[in-house]
């Protein structure tokens, strides 16, 4: 069989069928490209996958730090923000407390000035009231000896006499006037 195979072989080239020393010299042609492959190139292709594995994990892995480093930088960042809002609140507490202070202060101080003014306000009418009531006493005891001397025809220009009449007539007039005071309050209870 072989035979035949091999004389139609020779006889007949065909494609499908080389010749037997073709075939020979391929095989072992594509044995030695074969271990020349396996031996050069596929260690360096080895090696160039490793070296892409390890450079894709490596950049997987410093992804994964960076990562975590920006989610570290994230919590640090809002921790930083929690922390400044709080201080923020803590001022305006603290601000809103020098202001109630500060305002308590200006109401007492406005109160005292307010309470100082009134009694200095009061000594000023009392010592007005009583200067007035001095001139007054003045005014109303010379126009009084002015007209009794005009009723009696004498001249009453004695002061001594004339000062004690007048102050006499004063006092009576303010007694009568509290005795009215006290019988009005006593009709009115």
């Amino acid at each position: 069989m072989l035979d035949t195979f091999a004389v139609r072989a020779a006889a007949t080239p065909s494609l499908l069928f080389p010749a037997v020393p073709d075939l020979v010299w391929g095989t072992i042609s594509f044995a030695i490209i074969l271990v020349l492959f396996i031996w050069k190139v596929v260690p360096r292709l080895n090696s160039a996958l490793d070296a892409r594995r390890d450079a894709i994990e490596g950049g997987l892995k410093r992804a994964e730090e960076a990562q975590a480093g920006a989610q570290d930088a994230l919590e640090h960042y809002n921790a930083q923000l929690a922390e400044g809002r709080a201080e923020a609140a803590r001022i305006r507490e603290q601000a809103r407390d020098e202001a109630r202070v500060i305002r308590a202060e200006l109401i007492e101080q406005a109160t005292a000035d307010a309470a100082r003014i009134t009694a200095n306000a009061k000594t000023a009418i009392e010592s007005e009231r009583q200067s007035a009531l001095v001139s007054l006493r003045a005014e109303v005891g010379s126009l009084a000896i002015d007209l009794a001397s005009g009723v009696i025809g004498e001249s009453l220009n004695d002061d001594k006499r004339s000062t004690a009449i007048v102050d006499r007539f004063l006092a009576d007039l303010e007694a009568a006037d509290r005795a009215g005071e006290v019988g009005r309050s006593k009709a009115k209870a």
